[in-house]
């Protein structure tokens, strides 16, 4: 018997749905009680390192870019 689009999106969905399901539960349920929102100081230090790792890899690519025009 033939199947329609609709039945498979339908079991599709369902397969996705069970696998959320136990995702407070087991392994991630740790994980999810610890998390926490983080206060405005630690999101500024995340911040802050996060775009001094940007400009950093920037930095060390004009660089390379800027030999490679020197040397080529």
């Amino acid at each position: 018997m033939n199947k329609g689009v609709q039945d498979k999106l339908v079991e599709q969905q369902e397969k996705i749905e069970r696998k959320f399901q136990g995702i407070g539960k087991g392994k991630y349920a740790r994980i999810l009680k610890m998390a926490k929102k983080p206060d405005g100081n630690e999101y500024t230090k995340v911040v802050l390192i996060a775009g001094v790792g940007i400009v950093f890899l920037g930095l060390i690519g004009f660089v390379i870019y800027y030999i490679m025009t020197i040397v080529f």
